[in-house]
């Protein structure tokens, strides 16, 4: 199969002015920074909310709706089984929506009239948490605008190079670091202020980076590719469906539940980890005790490392050997996302009587953060160089149903941390991802290559 030619909306291999790479990816990068510095304050603080604040007696009935959920969707759960449920089912149906909202892109809207109606959403969610009553319209907010932004953003990542230009790898290395440089910003500042002046300025600082970064997005429209609104066709439009790409489909589709799987453990962090550590942890140093949302701060800082230092790794491996392809990494991403969860099984059954230290956590969050550099850039350029062009968001949007799936497994699996010994509890997510391991592992010897026509190196 021809891949088809670069298109003149597409940057040319000279422009290098963003690191060596278009100038577009520098405004994209910096736009899904500010979005995911929301996201992720929204993601720290929401089940330590909720446990220590929302859901208590007292309040809970002050919440529209939530009796009726609470009853009829979450089995009438309560306090932290109950927490670990709505947080699983609202960061489902986060990365659930993606998929319409590149659908709404690709045949209604474009990429970037989409794009900006999700940030707007976003905004509207999280300065509706101010509100104690709106939790629900809120998180409600939040899923939709996520829905419209998030697979657009880096579909149009994806668009500012050719088909055969090597710097698209690379490009969604930046876009991730610039992600996990949020991460680590997030939890300071809106988990510092969530935490210790009041919920809700943590809330509403997510909201206002939110509306920084479509201001940002907005300035950049110069240097993004040409829009392809339905009913006008643009300058060198995406083209139609080519031999193959029904069989690629294929193989991204078999490829999201295997991920899913994959990536539970790193899920949970953000939930029964969360109270886990706030319960067990040994946060406390010189009389300070620290907010349990630094968690995610120490995660988010080794994320980010590792990211430069496994893309530096390889880059100085592919020198005088051969450099694994997109499966060969995201094998050795499962076997180091396995290693992680072994630590927390250690940290657990170590205990005794007294608090844990943060040694073996922080083994965790190191083993558990290789393990991530080497899955999520790598196979998110793999979708973006299969997706077919005339559905390339809606197929971005499929990606994150494996995020939708693993999510939807964390709000069950996180509200079994009080029924189980934690030992088991920590087990069962490295049993997670000892089934991905194997399941990559057999795709990539059996059905890649019957699947994908060639073989898709890095």
């Amino acid at each position: 199969m021809t891949a088809p030619e670069a298109t003149p909306e597409l940057a040319p291999p000279h422009d290098r002015a963003f690191l060596g790479h278009p100038k577009g990816l520098g405004y994209l990068s910096l736009t899904e920074g500010c979005e995911r510095f929301s996201y992720y304050s929204m993601q720290t603080l929401l089940v330590l909310y909720m446990v220590k604040y929302l859901l208590l007696p007292e309040r809970m009935a002050g919440v529209a709706g939530l009796e009726t959920l609470r009853t009829t969707l979450w089995g009438g759960l309560t306090g932290q089984p109950l927490a670990s449920a709505i947080f699983g089912t609202y960061t489902a149906l986060v990365y659930m929506t993606p998929i319409a909202g590149g659908f709404i892109a690709d045949v209604w809207l474009g990429r970037r009239r989409t794009l900006v109606l999700g940030g707007a959403v976003m905004a509207l969610g999280h300065f509706l948490m101010a509100f104690e009553g709106s939790f629900l319209i809120a998180l409600l907010a939040l899923i939709v605008g996520v829905g419209l932004f998030k697979g657009n953003i880096a579909s149009q990542v994806g668009e500012l190079y050719g088909p055969n230009d090597l710097r698209r790898a690379m490009a969604f290395q930046i876009f991730y670091t610039a992600i996990n440089a949020s991460v680590i910003i997030a939890p300071l500042v809106s988990g510092t202020l969530g935490e210790k002046v009041g919920w809700h300025w943590g809330f509403g600082a997510a909201g206002v980076v939110m509306v920084l970064g479509l201001l940002v997005y907005l300035k950049a429209a110069p240097w993004l590719p040409a829009d392809q609104v339905p009913g006008r066709k643009a300058a060198g439009a995406r083209g139609g469906w080519l031999p193959g790409d029904g069989a690629r489909v294929a193989a991204i589709v078999i490829l999201v539940p295997v991920m899913a799987c994959a990536m539970i453990t790193n899920q949970e962090i953000f939930n029964a980890y969360l109270v886990w550590a706030d319960r067990a942890f040994q946060l406390t140093f010189f009389g300070v005790t620290l907010p349990t949302s630094f968690m995610i701060t120490i995660d988010a800082a080794f994320s980010f490392s590792m990211l430069v230092a496994v893309a530096a790794f390889w880059q100085w491996w592919g020198k005088t050997r051969r450099e694994p392809d997109e499966l060969g990494k995201m094998i050795i991403g499962a076997a180091f996302s396995i290693l992680g969860g072994l630590c927390l099984v250690v940290a657990a059954a170590t205990q005794g009587s007294g608090k844990i230290g943060l040694f073996w956590p922080a083994m965790f969050h190191l083993l558990n953060s290789i393990g991530f550099a080497h899955m999520l850039p790598v196979s998110l350029a793999l979708f973006s160089r299969l997706a077919p062009k005339p559905i390339e968001g809606t197929v971005i949007g499929i990606y994150y149903l494996a995020f939708f799936a693993a999510n939807a497994l964390v709000g069950k699996i996180g509200g079994l941390l009080d029924a189980m010994p934690v030992t088991r509890f920590w087990l069962l997510h490295v049993g997670c991802a000892t089934l991905a391991f194997v399941a990559f592992a057999l795709f990539r010897m059996v059905l890649a290559k019957r699947l994908m026509g060639s073989p898709v190196t890095a």
